[in-house]
């Protein structure tokens, strides 16, 4: 290991997570200027009163003080901001289902019948991806060309009176005004799939396989060169959707070229997207050879020009245009059909993929193991294709009712597909169960919650907690209410969206049986398709007027931008047609500007993540000690903060983040991964530790080692500023102790919020230096030199269990109980003049005699304090003030 020098300097770079963040919020200034990057992903510091960018504040490792830099990676610009990344909103559908091919389980190569599984599931998401695509045109088309142009601007039709009849009698000029809007959307989206953003690192990614589990987390997250191939192949299906919907639908054949035509394209198109596996090009076969060469450049070209064709041919020569499409309703029951038979096949093949895939996850404790056995991919699919199918029926039922309003009295307005009215069965089921969910589920959490406290009431502070917040009984009940409401959400967050997806299975039985066999209830009164229609509506009209809001405000911007930093970080894999994946740019380039500060040996790069960029640090600093040779690899340390890097993204995406990877991971980094986590915390929690208890006043776990390996791990020790250490992980205080003089601090309970303001901090960058030892002080005299004060509890009332024993010292642990503690106090000692930066102890109670009986020790733990010399420097500046004068 480097040992530091007398030159040793940390670069401390810093990685935003969600809700995004300026320059001056991520370092923690009150100004910031750029340093590097192009404006896109900007590297930040914090700047004078002139606009200069100057280091940050020295660095305190044990006894010495070390130069810092801090710098910050800023990336919500990818995300959010303007009218262009609002209506991205409107792909979330999209997003989605792209989102679930990387949720699938790893493959067992050496096992055929799972690389046979992970293949069909990989064609099955591309196929539902491909479908999703389709329908979104198809219910675009039905609005303009049939509602529109076909139904209210036929000739004579009193409907949009103010149109003249000089243009209703022309059927030519009415679909060529239907279909260019059409026209334009499927143009936008291709123009949208082909946008990445431009990535300023030379890193070259070497080529992986998005199915096959990495050594390191997010090893596997690349551009699929495949992209541009699927990108054609769903910009000819939904042209070729177009132009069968308006030439009579699927299942009416046709001598019409046309027909054929568009009829071969799609059949092709369905193929080719189930065939395009193998995303990295390790293995290509001679299918894939094949289905590439006829997938070039050029064969792309010719491709998207006959579907366009297609579609101008059905604008000049429509055909009749008098009344409702023939073609709108089969079309759509086709391509609804296909997508709830594709979606089962998933959730059923699933089931035996997850099985197989359980080798690498059974040796993991019940609450590290994938959501749902690994089956979370199902759901999120079944989602994303409801979504998209009701928010386009939303839309047709705005339009046709902002149609009727000008409808005159008596008449008949535009008609929509049969189809749509099977939307609106399945939305009204969802609707009514969606809310007996939460009429029974809510009241049913709030009685167990009151309970629990009615049962525990204040005097059962949980034994993590009392040990945490030793001698503050406020402090106690306040993060005791928060820890419980924390813990639940991670633990059932999951939950609500099993919940959502069996609701939707549900609806979708009922309204499959509502369409076939026919439902007497449901078909002869019209109450739940009423409110099928105005949660359709609800859904459209709220994400529309969500998107323009979001365009002029920043923070209903900032807001919207969280589902995109969540589902983009993800690259085009089963859908080409999502806005481009941030991660591309920002962890190579993270990784670049990490590299360049390497290239000064006497320099140690820290990579720091909040939240998400937790992911984004982790993945990065993989990427670094991949690339960098062993001598450089000492010089990374790693700061993750309110990460979600082990009870939600291992457990959500075990294919890419898996439990094993974060174990390797930690082990190449030798102890310099520090996770600063709280209880109160409801979106962080621990990273490197589980299983933790109290036992006899101490911490114990069981978590990552630095040699690589994983188990139980030696009892937690105690910072200078009150946060346990156990393993890797710091739990700090919340609240937090203190104020502290000469720092700033923030009071009350934090949550997911403000880690930057917590002393600890700065503990965990130098930790990740490797300029401290994690268990510096643990040397400590049993019984301290200087006596240690106890506060004693106002009404002392027994425990429940075992009684605690304090701990205290910089890093170490007492090994006596509170009132031993007090009577050693007592013990002779040499006199030793009191210094004028310390403050006169208090007088220590008096011991009790032998022979006396024992009292109750106090449930609540005392006051923790320092002993000399060991107080951290800021809670000295008052009396280091005080003696300049």
């Amino acid at each position: 290991m480097h040992i530091p020098g007398p030159d040793t300097r940390v670069v401390e770079l810093r990685v935003h997570g969600i809700l995004g963040a300026t320059g001056d919020e991520l370092t923690d200034s009150v100004a910031s200027v750029d340093v590097a990057g192009d404006g896109i992903g900007r590297i930040m510091r914090p700047a004078d009163r002139l606009r200069r960018p100057v280091p940050g504040p020295v660095l305190s490792a044990g006894d010495r003080s070390v130069p810092r830099i801090v710098e910050g990676y800023v990336w919500g610009g990818m995300t959010s901001g303007g009218l262009a990344k609002a209506t991205w909103a409107l792909l979330f559908p999209f997003a989605l289902a792209n989102m679930a091919h990387w949720m699938l389980p790893p493959v067992q190569t050496r096992n055929p019948v799972s690389r046979v599984l992970s293949t069909v599931l990989r064609a099955l998401l591309r196929l539902s991806a491909l479908l999703l695509t389709m329908l979104f045109v198809a219910q675009l088309t039905v609005i303009s060309l049939d509602m529109v142009a076909a139904q209210c601007l036929s000739p004579g039709a009193p409907c949009l009176e103010f149109v003249p009849e000089a243009f209703r009698s022309f059927d030519v000029l009415r679909a060529s005004v239907a279909l260019l809007p059409i026209g334009l959307v499927v143009l936008l989206m291709h123009q949208l799939s082909t946008v990445s953003w431009q990535v300023s690192a030379s890193e070259e990614e070497k080529p992986q396989h998005s199915a096959r589990a990495p050594m390191l987390p997010g090893a596997n997250v690349v551009a699929d060169p495949d992209t541009p191939a699927l990108r054609a192949l769903h910009v000819v299906a939904a042209l070729s959707t177009v132009v069968l919907l308006a030439v009579g639908g699927p299942f009416h054949p046709s001598a019409d070229p046309r027909w054929l035509l568009s009829a071969a394209l799609l059949v092709f198109c369905l193929v080719a997207v189930a065939g395009l596996d193998d995303p990295a090009g390790m293995h290509p076969n001679g299918k894939e050879k094949v289905l590439r060469t006829l997938l070039s450049r050029n064969p792309r070209r010719g491709l998207i020009g006959a579907a366009a064709l297609l579609l101008c041919s059905v604008a000049l020569l429509p055909g009749p245009l008098t009344g409702q499409l023939p073609g709108s309703g089969p079309t759509i029951d086709a391509i609804t059909s296909a997508m709830v038979v594709t979606c089962v096949a998933v959730a059923v093949l699933l089931t035996p993929a997850t099985l197989l895939a359980r080798s690498t996850w059974k040796g993991c404790p019940r609450a590290l193991r994938p959501w749902a056995g690994g089956w979370m991919s199902a759901p999120v699919l079944m989602l994303a294709c409801m979504l998209g199918a009701g928010f386009g029926a939303g839309l047709a039922f705005t339009v046709r009712q902002t149609l009727v309003v000008d409808d005159a009295p008596g008449t008949p307005g535009p008609v929509l597909p049969a189809a749509f009215d099977d939307v609106t069965i399945f939305w009204g089921a969802t609707t009514v169960l969606l809310v007996l969910a939460a009429v029974v589920g809510v009241p049913l959490l709030l009685f167990r919650r009151w309970r629990s406290g009615r049962t525990d009431g204040d005097s059962s502070i949980p034994d993590e907690i009392a040990l945490l917040h030793a001698g503050r009984p406020e402090d106690q009940r306040a993060a005791a209410n928060a820890w419980k409401w924390a813990d639940l959400q991670r633990r059932y967050s999951h939950v609500i969206l099993l919940v959502i997806a069996g609701v939707l299975a549900i609806s979708t039985a009922v309204t499959v049986v509502a369409r076939t066999i026919g439902l007497p209830p449901l078909m002869e009164t019209d109450w739940l398709v009423t409110i099928g229609v105005v949660s359709l509506a609800g859904l459209a009209a709220g994400l529309l007027r969500l998107v323009f809001r979001a365009a002029g405000k920043r923070d209903t911007a900032r807001y919207l931008g969280v589902l995109c930093d969540l589902v983009l970080f993800w690259p085009r894999e089963a859908h080409p047609v999502v806005p481009p994946c941030y991660a591309l740019k920002v962890i190579p380039e993270l990784a670049q500007r990490a590299t360049e500060h390497l290239a000064d040996p006497n320099t140690r790069v820290v990579l720091v993540g909040h939240s998400q960029g937790s992911l984004l640090a982790a993945v990065a600093a993989a990427r670094l000690l991949d690339s960098l040779p062993e001598a450089d690899r000492e010089r990374v340390g790693l700061v993750t903060a309110g990460s979600q890097l082990q009870w939600a993204y291992p457990r959500a995406f075990p294919g890419v983040v898996s439990h094993a990877a974060l174990r390797d991971l930690a082990g190449a980094l030798s102890g310099r991964w520090r996770s600063l986590c709280r209880g109160t915390d409801p979106l962080g929690g621990a990273v490197t530790t589980w299983s933790r208890q109290v036992y006899d006043g101490m911490l114990i776990g069981v978590g990552f080692r630095a040699d690589g390996t994983e188990g139980p791990l030696p009892a937690a020790t105690r910072g200078p500023t009150g946060a346990l250490v156990l393993g890797g992980d710091h739990w700090l205080p919340d609240p937090q102790r203190g104020p502290f003089a000469c720092r700033r601090w923030v009071p009350g309970v934090l949550g997911h919020s403000d880690y930057p303001g917590d002393p600890e901090w700065d503990r965990a960058v130098a930790m990740a230096a490797g300029l401290e030892s994690p268990v510096r002080g643990a040397a400590l005299p049993l019984h301290p030199q200087t006596p240690t004060p106890a506060q004693a509890p106002a009404v002392p009332s027994p425990p429940k269990s075992a009684p605690l024993t304090a701990r205290g010292g910089d890093g170490g642990s007492l090994g006596d109980s509170a009132e031993e503690l007090a009577q050693a106090a007592e013990e002779p000692e040499p006199a030793e003049p009191v210094q004028a930066d310390e403050p006169e102890p208090e007088a220590a109670p008096e011991p009790q005699p032998q022979d006396v009986k024992a009292r109750p020790k106090p449930s609540v733990l005392p006051e923790l304090t320092e002993p000399r010399g060991r107080s951290a420097p800021w809670e000295r500046a008052a009396a280091l003030g005080s003696t300049e004068g």
